[in-house]
Protein backbone atom coordinates (compact mmCIF):
# COMPACT_ATOMS: atom_id res chain seq x y z
CA UNK A 1 0.00 0.00 0.00
CA UNK A 2 1.23 3.42 -0.42
CA UNK A 3 0.83 6.01 1.80
CA UNK A 4 -1.75 8.76 1.05
CA UNK A 5 -1.00 12.21 2.31
CA UNK A 6 -4.26 12.50 4.72
CA UNK A 7 -3.81 16.47 5.29
CA UNK A 8 -5.10 16.77 1.76
CA UNK A 9 -8.27 19.01 2.86
CA UNK A 10 -10.63 17.01 -0.13
CA UNK A 11 -10.02 13.44 0.93
CA UNK A 12 -13.32 12.09 3.53
CA UNK A 13 -12.90 11.90 7.04
CA UNK A 14 -12.69 7.63 6.96
CA UNK A 15 -9.10 9.15 5.13
CA UNK A 16 -8.28 11.24 7.71
CA UNK A 17 -6.25 11.31 11.18
CA UNK A 18 -6.85 7.95 13.25
CA UNK A 19 -9.71 6.86 10.59
CA UNK A 20 -6.71 7.04 8.21
CA UNK A 21 -5.33 3.55 7.31
CA UNK A 22 -2.19 2.23 8.29
CA UNK A 23 0.47 1.32 5.14
CA UNK A 24 2.58 -1.47 7.01
CA UNK A 25 2.03 -4.26 8.57
CA UNK A 26 4.58 -5.14 11.21
CA UNK A 27 5.16 -7.07 14.43
CA UNK A 28 6.58 -6.76 17.61
CA UNK A 29 7.69 -8.53 20.34
CA UNK A 30 7.92 -8.84 24.34
CA UNK A 31 6.28 -5.26 24.40
CA UNK A 32 6.88 -2.60 27.29
CA UNK A 33 4.30 -2.43 30.11
CA UNK A 34 3.00 0.24 32.38
CA UNK A 35 1.24 -1.68 35.47
CA UNK A 36 1.04 -5.20 35.57
CA UNK A 37 -1.34 -7.42 33.25
CA UNK A 38 -3.50 -9.99 35.30
CA UNK A 39 -1.56 -13.41 34.86
CA UNK A 40 -4.98 -14.73 34.79
CA UNK A 41 -5.07 -13.40 31.23
CA UNK A 42 -3.62 -15.65 28.94
CA UNK A 43 -5.05 -15.68 25.11
CA UNK A 44 -5.66 -13.36 21.96
CA UNK A 45 -7.07 -9.81 21.65
CA UNK A 46 -8.23 -9.27 17.76
CA UNK A 47 -9.62 -5.90 16.47
CA UNK A 48 -11.30 -5.61 12.85
CA UNK A 49 -11.35 -3.04 10.88
CA UNK A 50 -11.46 -0.55 7.72
CA UNK A 51 -8.04 -0.06 6.64
CA UNK A 52 -8.13 0.64 2.76
CA UNK A 53 -5.23 -0.57 1.04
CA UNK A 54 -6.17 2.31 -2.12
CA UNK A 55 -7.91 4.83 -3.18
CA UNK A 56 -10.15 6.28 -0.91
CA UNK A 57 -13.55 3.65 -1.17
CA UNK A 58 -17.17 4.99 -1.75
CA UNK A 59 -17.78 4.82 2.05
CA UNK A 60 -15.74 4.06 5.63
CA UNK A 61 -17.70 0.63 5.50
CA UNK A 62 -15.95 -0.49 2.43
CA UNK A 63 -12.10 -0.29 3.38
CA UNK A 64 -10.48 -3.46 3.36
CA UNK A 65 -10.66 -5.45 6.25
CA UNK A 66 -7.35 -5.04 8.70
CA UNK A 67 -6.91 -7.21 11.63
CA UNK A 68 -5.12 -5.99 14.98
CA UNK A 69 -3.60 -8.16 17.55
CA UNK A 70 -2.00 -8.64 20.86
CA UNK A 71 -0.92 -11.93 22.71
CA UNK A 72 -1.18 -12.13 26.71
CA UNK A 73 0.63 -14.98 28.10
CA UNK A 74 1.99 -15.10 32.51
CA UNK A 75 1.75 -11.16 32.90
CA UNK A 76 3.61 -10.58 29.46
CA UNK A 77 2.91 -9.06 26.09
CA UNK A 78 3.97 -11.09 24.10
CA UNK A 79 3.19 -10.32 20.38
CA UNK A 80 1.45 -7.30 18.67
CA UNK A 81 0.88 -7.80 14.72
CA UNK A 82 -1.37 -6.37 12.24
CA UNK A 83 -2.47 -7.81 8.96
CA UNK A 84 -4.95 -7.62 6.07
CA UNK A 85 -7.81 -9.98 5.26
CA UNK A 86 -6.29 -11.74 2.26
CA UNK A 87 -9.63 -11.42 0.37
CA UNK A 88 -10.34 -12.00 -3.24
CA UNK A 89 -11.23 -7.68 -3.07
CA UNK A 90 -7.89 -6.97 -1.79
CA UNK A 91 -6.34 -8.92 -4.58
CA UNK A 92 -8.29 -7.01 -7.19
CA UNK A 93 -11.44 -9.61 -8.17
CA UNK A 94 -14.76 -7.94 -8.07
CA UNK A 95 -17.68 -9.36 -6.03
CA UNK A 96 -20.52 -7.84 -7.85
CA UNK A 97 -21.48 -8.91 -11.79
CA UNK A 98 -23.71 -5.26 -12.71
CA UNK A 99 -24.51 -7.50 -15.88
CA UNK A 100 -26.62 -10.34 -13.92
CA UNK A 101 -26.57 -8.62 -10.58
CA UNK A 102 -24.58 -11.61 -9.07
CA UNK A 103 -22.73 -11.46 -5.95
CA UNK A 104 -19.81 -13.59 -5.55
CA UNK A 105 -20.10 -14.51 -1.80
CA UNK A 106 -16.44 -15.74 -1.25
CA UNK A 107 -15.45 -12.43 -1.91
CA UNK A 108 -15.89 -9.17 0.76
CA UNK A 109 -13.97 -7.57 2.73
CA UNK A 110 -14.08 -9.05 5.94
CA UNK A 111 -13.45 -5.76 7.63
CA UNK A 112 -16.15 -5.44 10.70
CA UNK A 113 -15.81 -8.15 13.40
CA UNK A 114 -13.56 -11.10 14.22
CA UNK A 115 -15.30 -14.03 16.51
CA UNK A 116 -14.52 -17.50 17.22
CA UNK A 117 -16.98 -20.39 17.21
CA UNK A 118 -15.92 -24.08 17.59
CA UNK A 119 -12.54 -23.58 16.99
CA UNK A 120 -12.53 -21.10 14.11
CA UNK A 121 -11.21 -17.71 14.23
CA UNK A 122 -13.67 -15.82 11.63
CA UNK A 123 -13.41 -12.12 10.20
CA UNK A 124 -16.78 -11.15 9.07
CA UNK A 125 -18.64 -8.73 7.49
CA UNK A 126 -22.66 -8.67 6.42
CA UNK A 127 -22.08 -9.26 2.50
CA UNK A 128 -19.92 -12.31 2.23
CA UNK A 129 -19.14 -15.46 3.79
CA UNK A 130 -16.75 -15.43 6.68
CA UNK A 131 -13.06 -15.53 5.75
CA UNK A 132 -11.00 -18.08 8.50
CA UNK A 133 -7.67 -16.68 10.18
CA UNK A 134 -5.41 -18.20 12.04
CA UNK A 135 -4.08 -17.35 15.94
CA UNK A 136 -1.74 -15.55 14.31
CA UNK A 137 -3.43 -13.35 12.13
CA UNK A 138 -2.61 -15.43 8.76
CA UNK A 139 -5.32 -15.82 6.03
CA UNK A 140 -6.53 -19.37 5.80
CA UNK A 141 -9.64 -18.83 3.65
CA UNK A 142 -13.43 -18.28 3.18
CA UNK A 143 -15.70 -20.33 5.20
CA UNK A 144 -19.43 -22.01 3.57
CA UNK A 145 -20.56 -24.26 6.32
CA UNK A 146 -19.71 -27.39 4.29
CA UNK A 147 -21.76 -25.66 1.29
CA UNK A 148 -24.65 -24.83 4.00
CA UNK A 149 -24.06 -21.33 4.26
CA UNK A 150 -25.64 -19.58 0.35
CA UNK A 151 -26.02 -16.55 1.56
CA UNK A 152 -24.14 -13.36 3.37
CA UNK A 153 -23.24 -13.92 7.36
CA UNK A 154 -24.01 -11.40 9.78
CA UNK A 155 -21.16 -9.06 11.55
CA UNK A 156 -22.78 -9.66 14.63
CA UNK A 157 -23.89 -13.37 14.97
CA UNK A 158 -24.78 -14.27 19.20
CA UNK A 159 -23.52 -17.29 20.70
CA UNK A 160 -26.59 -18.56 23.33
CA UNK A 161 -24.89 -18.77 26.84
CA UNK A 162 -26.91 -21.72 27.71
CA UNK A 163 -26.92 -24.10 24.58
CA UNK A 164 -23.33 -23.22 23.27
CA UNK A 165 -25.40 -22.81 19.89
CA UNK A 166 -24.30 -20.24 17.53
CA UNK A 167 -26.92 -18.14 16.19
CA UNK A 168 -26.46 -15.79 12.82
CA UNK A 169 -28.53 -14.51 9.76
CA UNK A 170 -27.63 -13.26 6.74
CA UNK A 171 -29.09 -10.23 4.07
CA UNK A 172 -29.94 -10.10 0.66
CA UNK A 173 -30.33 -7.22 -1.12
CA UNK A 174 -31.24 -7.93 -5.04
CA UNK A 175 -33.30 -11.52 -4.43
CA UNK A 176 -35.46 -13.19 -2.29
CA UNK A 177 -35.71 -14.01 0.73
CA UNK A 178 -34.29 -11.30 1.93
CA UNK A 179 -33.22 -12.40 5.65
CA UNK A 180 -32.08 -16.46 5.77
CA UNK A 181 -31.83 -17.37 9.78
CA UNK A 182 -29.32 -20.13 10.89
CA UNK A 183 -28.39 -21.74 14.15
CA UNK A 184 -24.83 -23.92 14.21
CA UNK A 185 -24.73 -26.41 16.83
CA UNK A 186 -21.62 -26.01 19.73
CA UNK A 187 -19.53 -28.13 16.87
CA UNK A 188 -19.76 -25.26 13.98
CA UNK A 189 -22.30 -27.37 11.89
CA UNK A 190 -25.71 -25.57 10.49
CA UNK A 191 -28.22 -27.74 12.30
CA UNK A 192 -31.48 -24.96 11.10
CA UNK A 193 -31.31 -22.85 8.24
CA UNK A 194 -35.35 -21.11 7.47
CA UNK A 195 -36.16 -17.78 5.72
CA UNK A 196 -37.24 -14.62 7.11
CA UNK A 197 -40.03 -12.94 5.52
CA UNK A 198 -39.13 -9.16 5.40
CA UNK A 199 -40.72 -7.82 2.19
CA UNK A 200 -38.02 -4.97 1.58
CA UNK A 201 -34.03 -5.36 1.19
CA UNK A 202 -33.52 -3.41 4.12
CA UNK A 203 -29.86 -3.34 6.30
CA UNK A 204 -30.26 -5.60 8.83
CA UNK A 205 -27.20 -5.40 11.22
CA UNK A 206 -27.71 -7.01 14.26
CA UNK A 207 -30.09 -8.52 15.61
CA UNK A 208 -31.00 -10.43 19.22
CA UNK A 209 -31.14 -13.37 20.97
CA UNK A 210 -33.15 -14.46 24.07
CA UNK A 211 -33.79 -17.91 25.63
CA UNK A 212 -36.93 -18.75 23.70
CA UNK A 213 -36.78 -15.81 20.67
CA UNK A 214 -34.07 -15.42 17.67
CA UNK A 215 -35.28 -11.27 17.58
CA UNK A 216 -35.07 -9.67 13.97
CA UNK A 217 -35.07 -6.05 12.94
CA UNK A 218 -37.16 -4.98 9.85
CA UNK A 219 -35.83 -1.28 10.01
CA UNK A 220 -36.07 1.75 7.06
CA UNK A 221 -32.55 1.70 6.12
CA UNK A 222 -33.03 0.38 2.70
CA UNK A 223 -30.87 -1.07 -0.44
CA UNK A 224 -31.65 0.71 -3.65
CA UNK A 225 -29.71 -0.47 -7.15
CA UNK A 226 -30.38 2.82 -8.86
CA UNK A 227 -27.88 4.28 -5.92
CA UNK A 228 -25.48 1.10 -5.94
CA UNK A 229 -25.18 1.29 -9.79
CA UNK A 230 -23.47 4.85 -9.00
CA UNK A 231 -20.79 3.58 -6.95
CA UNK A 232 -21.95 5.23 -4.01
CA UNK A 233 -23.64 4.38 -1.04
CA UNK A 234 -26.06 2.03 -1.79
CA UNK A 235 -28.81 2.34 0.89
CA UNK A 236 -31.05 5.52 1.57
CA UNK A 237 -33.64 6.00 4.81
CA UNK A 238 -37.06 5.06 3.47
CA UNK A 239 -39.37 6.03 6.42
CA UNK A 240 -42.30 4.35 4.33
CA UNK A 241 -40.68 1.44 4.89
CA UNK A 242 -41.90 1.01 8.58
CA UNK A 243 -40.39 0.21 11.18
CA UNK A 244 -40.84 -3.02 13.18
CA UNK A 245 -39.10 -5.83 15.43
CA UNK A 246 -40.08 -9.78 14.48
CA UNK A 247 -39.81 -12.08 17.49
CA UNK A 248 -39.25 -15.97 16.66
CA UNK A 249 -39.82 -19.13 18.66
CA UNK A 250 -36.77 -20.50 19.11
CA UNK A 251 -38.57 -23.70 20.06
CA UNK A 252 -39.78 -24.23 16.98
CA UNK A 253 -36.27 -24.70 15.51
CA UNK A 254 -35.90 -27.91 13.52
CA UNK A 255 -39.54 -28.18 12.97
CA UNK A 256 -40.37 -28.96 9.47
CA UNK A 257 -42.91 -26.19 8.83
CA UNK A 258 -40.91 -23.51 10.68
CA UNK A 259 -42.84 -20.62 12.22
CA UNK A 260 -42.05 -16.87 10.73
CA UNK A 261 -41.81 -13.75 13.06
CA UNK A 262 -44.13 -12.44 15.26
CA UNK A 263 -43.69 -8.57 14.34
CA UNK A 264 -44.33 -5.76 16.85
CA UNK A 265 -44.30 -2.20 15.09
CA UNK A 266 -42.40 0.36 16.66
CA UNK A 267 -41.80 4.35 16.09
CA UNK A 268 -39.64 4.88 13.32
CA UNK A 269 -35.74 4.48 13.93
CA UNK A 270 -32.42 2.65 13.14
CA UNK A 271 -30.20 0.25 15.37
CA UNK A 272 -26.91 -0.49 14.52
CA UNK A 273 -26.03 -2.53 17.68
CA UNK A 274 -28.02 -4.69 20.60
CA UNK A 275 -26.89 -4.46 23.93
CA UNK A 276 -29.00 -7.53 24.77
CA UNK A 277 -32.33 -9.39 24.91
CA UNK A 278 -34.01 -11.86 27.77
CA UNK A 279 -37.17 -12.92 29.14
CA UNK A 280 -39.50 -12.07 32.17
CA UNK A 281 -42.59 -12.98 33.70
CA UNK A 282 -42.21 -16.41 32.79
CA UNK A 283 -41.36 -15.79 29.13
CA UNK A 284 -44.32 -14.14 28.11
CA UNK A 285 -42.33 -10.55 27.79
CA UNK A 286 -39.24 -10.42 25.63
CA UNK A 287 -36.87 -7.13 26.77
CA UNK A 288 -34.46 -5.12 24.36
CA UNK A 289 -31.93 -3.12 25.00
CA UNK A 290 -30.02 -1.32 22.25
CA UNK A 291 -28.61 1.36 20.86
CA UNK A 292 -31.42 3.58 18.79
CA UNK A 293 -30.76 6.54 15.83
CA UNK A 294 -33.78 8.29 15.61
CA UNK A 295 -32.94 7.89 11.60
CA UNK A 296 -29.77 6.96 9.78
CA UNK A 297 -28.38 8.73 6.24
CA UNK A 298 -31.59 10.48 6.25
CA UNK A 299 -30.28 12.71 2.62
CA UNK A 300 -26.94 12.24 2.92
CA UNK A 301 -24.68 9.08 3.58
CA UNK A 302 -23.17 11.68 6.38
CA UNK A 303 -25.88 12.06 8.28
CA UNK A 304 -25.62 9.85 10.83
CA UNK A 305 -27.68 10.77 13.89
CA UNK A 306 -27.26 10.25 17.32
CA UNK A 307 -27.49 6.90 19.72
CA UNK A 308 -28.84 6.24 22.55
CA UNK A 309 -29.43 3.58 24.82
CA UNK A 310 -33.14 2.63 24.35
CA UNK A 311 -35.28 -0.54 25.29
CA UNK A 312 -38.40 -2.32 24.31
CA UNK A 313 -40.68 -4.93 25.99
CA UNK A 314 -43.07 -7.22 23.79
CA UNK A 315 -45.39 -8.42 25.99
CA UNK A 316 -46.03 -11.80 24.03
CA UNK A 317 -50.09 -12.21 25.97
CA UNK A 318 -51.47 -8.80 24.63
CA UNK A 319 -49.33 -7.68 21.81
CA UNK A 320 -48.09 -4.53 23.51
CA UNK A 321 -44.93 -2.73 22.97
CA UNK A 322 -43.24 -0.07 25.00
CA UNK A 323 -40.32 1.73 24.15
CA UNK A 324 -38.19 4.08 27.23
CA UNK A 325 -35.27 5.76 26.16
CA UNK A 326 -32.66 4.67 29.35
CA UNK A 327 -30.47 6.92 29.07
CA UNK A 328 -29.70 10.83 27.10
CA UNK A 329 -26.00 10.40 26.68
CA UNK A 330 -24.18 9.21 22.94
CA UNK A 331 -22.60 5.95 22.79
CA UNK A 332 -21.48 3.67 20.35
CA UNK A 333 -20.27 -0.12 20.47
CA UNK A 334 -22.15 -1.45 23.35
CA UNK A 335 -21.20 -4.51 24.76
CA UNK A 336 -21.92 -6.70 27.83
CA UNK A 337 -20.43 -10.11 29.30
CA UNK A 338 -21.13 -12.91 26.87
CA UNK A 339 -21.35 -15.27 29.27
CA UNK A 340 -25.08 -13.27 29.60
CA UNK A 341 -26.45 -13.43 25.99
CA UNK A 342 -29.77 -14.16 26.11
CA UNK A 343 -29.80 -14.09 29.81
CA UNK A 344 -30.85 -10.52 32.07
CA UNK A 345 -27.74 -8.54 32.38
CA UNK A 346 -27.36 -6.19 34.66
CA UNK A 347 -23.93 -4.50 33.11
CA UNK A 348 -23.29 -2.91 29.81
CA UNK A 349 -19.93 -1.25 28.63
CA UNK A 350 -19.79 1.50 25.71
CA UNK A 351 -17.59 3.89 23.99
CA UNK A 352 -18.74 7.48 24.76
CA UNK A 353 -17.37 10.85 25.24
CA UNK A 354 -16.20 13.08 29.17
CA UNK A 355 -19.43 14.79 30.23
CA UNK A 356 -19.39 18.36 28.53
CA UNK A 357 -18.00 17.81 25.59
CA UNK A 358 -19.23 17.69 21.87
CA UNK A 359 -22.14 14.75 20.73
CA UNK A 360 -19.56 13.81 18.19
CA UNK A 361 -18.14 10.19 18.69
CA UNK A 362 -15.47 10.65 15.89
CA UNK A 363 -13.09 10.40 18.89
CA UNK A 364 -14.60 8.65 22.16
CA UNK A 365 -12.47 9.52 24.86
CA UNK A 366 -13.67 7.38 27.49
CA UNK A 367 -15.76 4.00 28.01
CA UNK A 368 -19.04 4.11 29.93
CA UNK A 369 -20.20 1.34 32.30
CA UNK A 370 -24.27 0.81 32.45
CA UNK A 371 -25.99 -1.00 35.08
CA UNK A 372 -29.29 -1.22 33.91
CA UNK A 373 -31.14 -2.70 37.35
CA UNK A 374 -30.04 0.26 38.97
CA UNK A 375 -30.39 2.79 36.59
CA UNK A 376 -26.64 4.05 37.07
CA UNK A 377 -23.78 4.57 34.92
CA UNK A 378 -19.89 4.71 35.71
CA UNK A 379 -17.04 6.46 33.62
CA UNK A 380 -13.56 5.77 32.48
CA UNK A 381 -12.16 8.85 31.26
CA UNK A 382 -8.25 8.48 28.66
CA UNK A 383 -7.99 11.96 28.74
CA UNK A 384 -8.28 15.03 26.78
CA UNK A 385 -7.92 14.66 22.96
CA UNK A 386 -7.63 10.90 23.46
CA UNK A 387 -9.70 8.22 21.94
CA UNK A 388 -10.89 4.47 22.71
CA UNK A 389 -12.35 1.70 20.48
CA UNK A 390 -14.57 -0.90 21.98
CA UNK A 391 -14.64 -2.14 25.23
CA UNK A 392 -14.41 -5.54 25.80
CA UNK A 393 -15.43 -7.38 28.93
CA UNK A 394 -12.93 -10.42 29.70
CA UNK A 395 -14.49 -12.27 33.30
CA UNK A 396 -11.23 -13.06 35.29
CA UNK A 397 -12.64 -16.98 36.08
CA UNK A 398 -15.15 -19.06 34.22
CA UNK A 399 -17.42 -18.06 37.64
CA UNK A 400 -16.69 -14.78 38.54
CA UNK A 401 -19.45 -12.58 38.52
CA UNK A 402 -20.39 -10.82 35.58
CA UNK A 403 -18.50 -7.53 36.30
CA UNK A 404 -15.86 -9.22 37.72
CA UNK A 405 -12.97 -8.96 35.21
CA UNK A 406 -11.12 -6.32 32.84
CA UNK A 407 -12.27 -4.15 29.74
CA UNK A 408 -10.00 -4.17 27.33
CA UNK A 409 -9.49 -1.44 24.19
CA UNK A 410 -6.97 0.27 22.25
CA UNK A 411 -6.72 3.93 23.00
CA UNK A 412 -5.05 6.24 20.56
CA UNK A 413 -3.14 9.86 21.12
CA UNK A 414 -3.15 12.27 19.07
CA UNK A 415 -0.49 14.20 20.80
CA UNK A 416 2.04 11.59 20.23
CA UNK A 417 -0.18 9.74 17.15
CA UNK A 418 0.59 6.48 18.82
CA UNK A 419 -1.81 3.68 19.88
CA UNK A 420 -1.56 1.75 23.15
CA UNK A 421 -3.72 -1.65 24.41
CA UNK A 422 -5.49 -0.85 27.79
CA UNK A 423 -6.43 -2.74 30.64
CA UNK A 424 -9.31 -1.36 32.82
CA UNK A 425 -10.80 -2.97 35.99
CA UNK A 426 -14.12 -3.61 34.72
CA UNK A 427 -15.32 -3.17 38.76
CA UNK A 428 -13.77 0.26 39.34
CA UNK A 429 -14.23 2.41 35.60
CA UNK A 430 -12.99 5.64 37.50
CA UNK A 431 -9.69 3.70 38.87
CA UNK A 432 -5.94 4.04 36.43
CA UNK A 433 -5.87 1.44 34.17
CA UNK A 434 -4.66 -2.12 34.88
CA UNK A 435 -1.64 -2.17 32.65
CA UNK A 436 -1.13 -0.16 29.20
CA UNK A 437 0.80 -1.77 26.70
CA UNK A 438 2.81 0.23 24.25
CA UNK A 439 2.76 -0.65 20.68
CA UNK A 440 4.88 -0.44 17.73
CA UNK A 441 2.24 1.74 15.32
CA UNK A 442 -1.41 3.77 15.16
CA UNK A 443 -4.28 1.20 15.40
CA UNK A 444 -6.52 3.21 13.62
CA UNK A 445 -10.41 4.00 14.50
CA UNK A 446 -12.05 0.64 13.90
CA UNK A 447 -15.47 -1.58 14.42
CA UNK A 448 -15.71 -4.77 16.34
CA UNK A 449 -12.97 -7.09 18.13
CA UNK A 450 -13.09 -10.38 20.36
CA UNK A 451 -10.90 -11.78 23.26
CA UNK A 452 -9.95 -15.49 22.83
CA UNK A 453 -8.76 -16.88 26.54
CA UNK A 454 -6.16 -20.10 25.45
Amino acid sequence: MTAIDDTTTDLPFYMKGNYAPVAEEVEAVDLDIVGALPPELSGRFFRNGANPSGEPPAHWFDGDGMLHGIRLRDGRAEWYRNRWVRTKLLAGEERFDPETFEFDLSAGRANTHVIRHAGRILAVEEGSFPMEVSPDLETLGSVDFGGVLDTPFTAHPHVCAETGEMHFFGYELVSEPHATYYVADASGQITHRQPINVPSPVMMHDFAISRNHAIFLDLPVVFDIDLAMTGGMPFEWKPSNGSRIGLLDRRNVGSSTPAQPRWFDIDSCYVFHILNAWEEDDGNVVVLDAGRHSSMWDGSPDAFEPCYLWRWRFDLRTGAVTETQLDDVEHAFPRIDDRRTGLANRYGWAVTNRPGETSSLDAATGVVKYDVVNDSKSFHDFGPGRSTSEPVFVPASDGAGEDEGWIMSFVYDPATNSSEFTVLDATDMAAEPVATVALPQRVPNGFHGSWFAD
